[in-house]
């Protein structure tokens, strides 16, 4: 059986990707895109379902855009905003389980969380 590790991430670019995560109005926009699939949403539509708006939206979609995990693009007179990075984003969470984790012994979780 051949196992494939994962792609290895320079640590400045998986600390640029976390630190623009870093914020929990980002991390519902990329919730947000992603679901919504590789079509996007327009901004407006990206704004009403997220709940944030305006130019605070817009700061947000930048951040994400600026380090790869979203895409602006336009379409006749509307913005679309789609998540591209869907690679990238498991290549993170393999960074963190695979660097972060490597050494930690397995968690044992109770059955019944009680």
């Amino acid at each position: 059986m051949t196992t494939h590790a994962p792609p290895r991430v320079p640590l400045e670019i998986a600390a640029s990707a976390f630190a623009a995560l870093g914020s929990e109005q980002r991390l519902t926009v990329l919730r947000t895109l992603v679901r919504a699939g590789p079509d996007g949403l327009s901004i407006g539509e990206l704004g009403a379902r997220c709940g944030v708006t305006g130019s605070t939206l817009t700061h947000h979609v930048k951040t994400l855009a600026h380090v790869g995990l979203v895409q602006q693009t336009r379409k006749g007179r509307s913005i679309i905003c789609a998540a591209v990075a869907y690679d990238h984003i498991r290549t993170l969470a393999d960074f963190l389980l695979s660097e972060c984790c490597a050494d930690c012994a397995p968690l044992n979780l109770p059955d019944d969380h009680d």
